[in-house]
């Protein structure tokens, strides 16, 4: 039986993504588990995989496509042998060209997992299907075709769930033949090729409600700029619409707070070329330190010392993270993704800096797995590399703060009344002021200051 290839919903989040390309052609067999296609999110590009064996019949949403709602079908899978519907087939919700059901809350979608360049997200689990309970009476014992486990859990497997829905057929109606009661393909066949008992009268209808009062109109968006020079287009990526969307909300949303300190980096610096001097050749244990590295370090040493400002607002609760997760901006072609140094404060300077290192490498080529680049509690971003000798940087909500790393230069500086001259920096702390008050944000740049003057203090 033909069945609808679906668009996945690959993050909690995600209502839409491009079809980047396929890697299968019309008439290609596909077995569980192979790579079919290659769809693109707002943070990454991952590969999608066929849940069921068959053949490719049909591709319904071409290589390219932006804007593929979650749970449209996207191609059209057949047997051996079986001629391709015009169309597509008929899905719960919409035809082949239209949007299926939304998501489920636990984002529950026709596939097992997607690969990430190296590494697998699981799959939704399914999801209990339980016999609606009678309207009155003595309730109806359950029926006992009905292949349930505990909690009235219907087994069934996914192409034999997925041709049920498309067909109307209720899962607890069916008695299953596969191993423990499990519902299989032939079982739906046969419940599709089974007499139906003859419709009941519908119920009177009740008078219809009285409509509600129209909701009001959405505000016009703003006019696009009349461009009249001589140009170029480049169409929007995911991506950068995703950070332009998330970017405007967080501006417009969120209170910023900005407090800079300047901060002396000698001792630092020379404490990371002792480190350096101690690090063998190579292998597995070899390592080289770069300032950021001890910036990340000092960052989430001061986390743990101010646990208040490792939080998220909410309308009910500031949320305080238990875990010093910092999620550190990388430059992309597309735009930054933010990969995760997970418990910063737990790791050493060798652990961090080879971490880093990966995850940068894998987040320019867009191999980041998900849980790679998803949450965190605080992020940095640092421009130092560029010169740049100041900048405030934009929340990355749900995130309460964020630290802007400028350039080290060689400044003018007074010590016990006599003028020397320093290698200093200057950083800018970006605060949610519903979470981080004044006074607060200003003991976290003065603590972080003091560790990064005293970095000995790191490897206590």
């Amino acid at each position: 039986m033909a069945t609808n290839i679906l668009m996945p919903a690959l993050s909690p989040t995600m209502t839409e993504g491009t079809l980047a390309r396929w890697l299968k052609k019309e008439g290609d067999t596909v077995k569980s588990g192979d790579v079919i296609a290659e769809i693109e999110t707002d943070k990454a590009t991952m590969e999608f995989e066929a849940v069921d064996e068959g053949i490719l019949g049909k591709i319904l949403v071409p290589d390219g496509t932006e804007g593929v709602k979650v749970n449209q079908p996207i191609g059209v899978m057949v047997e051996e042998g079986e001629a391709v519907p015009s169309g597509g087939t008929s899905a719960a919700g919409g035809t082949a060209g239209e949007a299926g059901p939304a998501p489920s809350p636990s984002g529950s979608v026709a596939m097992e997992g997607v690969q990430a360049a190296g590494g697998k997200v699981a799959g939704a689990a399914e999801q209990p299907i339980t016999p609606p309970a009678p309207t009155g009476g003595n309730p109806a014992p359950a029926p006992s075709a009905a292949p349930a486990g505990q909690g009235g859990r219907v087994f069934a497997s996914p192409l034999a769930r997925r041709m049920a829905e498309q067909a109307g057929i209720d899962l607890a109606s069916v008695k299953g033949s596969g191993p423990n009661g499990r519902v299989v393909k032939s079982d739906i066949e046969a419940a599709q090729a089974a007499p139906k008992p003859a419709a009941a009268q519908p119920a009177p209808q009740a008078a219809a409600p009285a409509p509600a009062p129209a909701a009001p109109a959405p505000a016009p968006k703003p006019a696009a700029p009349v461009i009249t020079a001589p140009h170029k287009a480049v169409p929007h990526s995911s991506m950068r619409k995703v950070i332009a969307r998330r970017l405007s909300e967080s501006k417009q949303t969120v209170p910023h707070f900005y407090v800079s300190i300047d901060v002396e980096l000698d001792a630092l610096m020379k404490l990371r070329a002792d480190l350096n001097a101690r690090s063998p050749k190579d292998g597995p244990n070899a390592y080289k330190l770069s300032v950021n590295d001890l910036v990340i370090k000092a960052t989430a040493a001061t986390l743990r010392k101010l646990p208040q400002t490792n939080a998220t607002w909410t309308d009910d609760a500031t949320i305080i993270y238990d875990d010093v997760d910092i999620s550190i901006a990388v430059s992309i072609p597309d735009g930054l993704i933010t990969p995760i140094i997970r418990r910063a404060d737990q790791k050493g300077l060798a652990t961090i800096s080879n971490e880093m290192k990966d995850l940068a490498a894998r987040a320019k080529s867009g191999k980041l797995k998900p849980e790679e680049f998803q949450g965190g509690g605080f992020s940095i971003s640092n421009m130092g590399m560029f010169g740049v000798k100041q900048f405030s940087a934009i929340i990355n909500p749900p995130q309460a703060g964020i630290l802007a790393v400028s350039a080290g230069e060689k400044r003018p500086v007074v010590k016990d009344g006599q003028l020397a001259v320093a290698t200093v920096m200057t950083v800018t702390l970006s605060v949610d002021h519903r979470v981080i008050d004044g006074a607060l944000a200003a003991e976290w740049v003065s603590t972080f200051k003091s560790i990064v003057e005293d970095p000995l203090s790191l490897m206590l």
